[in-house]
């Protein structure tokens, strides 16, 4: 028996109608918000990720999922949705009408990363992303928009954690300060760390190794090194975000794993998930499609792993498996042949109608009506048919009321629509 990749997972009945719901859900409230629906390509070219993500991160080092193709050039399933977007926002030239953009996409990524639980090789993400906007508002709002999400969605045990990660104005005082750190602590620190401190320091705060979390316990506050500029973007981040109600944490070890980010940076965490404790996140990126040949268009998002949101979900969505309304139990042949006609019909107007077509017991076919939660049961024979009408059960009440077989399509739609 051949069986799924190591890190890979079907999503099964009972399990894709939660997804379903999120992804509905999402939608609903993204649109409200103004963004439109983006579909990129789940394999772009390596250069893309290793010039956006940056050379330095655990992504392009260990995790992409790269090959040539048969011309010998280097493509790779995207390890996130970000660059793909950019790379379209440049690519077809959505600024020249306008720069400001809001765009969505909700679908499967590509990390080849040790699985373990909430984390697989193929995992889906949420991604929502805003071009030509500098504001620190929209920064507050895409986060009030992610929190209301969540609320829709019954996932109250998470918190808001955010921080700055400054601009290359600031930034590079703070690393030098870092720096300083890391060249005291170079025995503490794990074999990637001690590569990555010399040429990109703030990504050893982003270490999940407990020694090197440890070892940055107390590692300088990029907070204090904000120039003017930041400093007021950042205070009327937070100001926006109380005027808003969401409540919110900083943390000034919050760097995310990813090159790109300037300013604004944020994660949304649960302790519901153990170890695996961020659900989404994201922040600022305001250079980036400047980077990827663009024009200098400041811009913000972030990403939500499905697979993790809908395992909290679940708990409070614990079963949106579709029901049918009505199952026709057909006794005799002449029966099959018009409930068959009956389930097709209804089908087609909108009722979710199931039958046996084994020609089994009237017992047997009870029994199937209540194993798939049939609201109701057409009970349909050759006794009932030379009466010219058959009984419709109420699977919950026990009722019987007879049902005349002429026109029974449109009674049932009228009663079940």
């Amino acid at each position: 028996m051949i069986q799924l990749i190591r890190g890979f997972k079907d999503i099964l009945p009972g399990e894709v109608e939660l997804w379903q719901f999120i992804e509905k859900q999402t939608t609903s409230l993204f649109e409200d918000f103004g963004f439109k629906d983006i579909r990129i390509p789940i394999v772009e070219r390596t250069e893309l990720f290793s010039r956006s993500i940056g050379e330095e991160t655990d992504i392009v080092e260990k995790e992409m999922y790269t090959f040539p193709d048969r011309k010998g050039d280097l493509i790779t399933l995207r390890p996130e949705a970000t660059a793909s977007i950019v790379r379209s926002y440049i690519q077809h030239r959505l600024y020249a009408a306008d720069p400001v953009q809001k765009l969505y996409t909700i679908g499967p990524m590509f990390r080849r990363e040790r699985p373990q639980k909430g984390r697989y090789r193929q995992f889906y993400q949420i991604d929502a992303e805003v071009f030509g906007v500098s504001s620190p508002l929209m920064d507050a709002q895409i986060m009030f928009m992610l929190m209301t999400l969540f609320t829709r969605l019954s996932v109250t045990d998470c918190t808001a954690k955010i921080n700055s990660l400054g601009c290359p104005d600031c930034r590079p005082a703070f690393t030098a300060g870092l720096s300083q750190l890391l060249s005291e602590k170079a025995g503490a620190l794990c074999e990637d760390c001690t590569r990555r401190s010399a040429r990109n320091p703030l990504r050893v705060l982003d270490c999940k190794v407990p020694a090197c979390k440890a070892a940055m316990a107390d590692a300088p506050s990029i907070l204090d090194y904000l120039c003017p500029d930041c400093r007021s973007h950042f205070d009327s981040v937070m100001r926006h975000l109380t005027l808003l109600g969401v409540s919110f944490e900083l943390d000034k070890r919050l760097v995310r794993g990813l090159d790109y980010y300037t300013r604004t940076a944020f994660e949304i965490q649960t302790t519901l998930l153990g170890a695996q404790s961020a659900i989404a996140g994201g922040g600022r990126y305001d250079g980036l499609v400047k980077a990827l040949g663009g024009p200098d268009i400041p811009a913000i998002g972030f990403a939500i792993g499905v697979d993790r949101l809908a395992e909290i979900a679940a708990r409070s969505h614990p079963d949106l498996s579709r029901k049918p309304k009505l199952f026709i139990a057909a006794l005799g042949e002449t029966s099959q042949t018009l409930a068959f006609e009956w389930v097709s019909k209804l089908a087609s107007a909108g009722i979710h109608a199931e039958m046996d077509m084994a020609g089994r017991s009237l017992k047997s076919q009870m029994k199937q009506a209540d194993r798939l939660g049939a609201e109701h049961v057409l009970i349909a024979g050759d006794t009932e048919l030379e009466k010219g009408q058959v009984l419709l059960r109420d699977m919950v009440t026990k009722e019987q009321v007879p049902v005349p077989v002429n026109d029974l399509v449109e009674a049932m739609r009228s009663r079940f629509a």
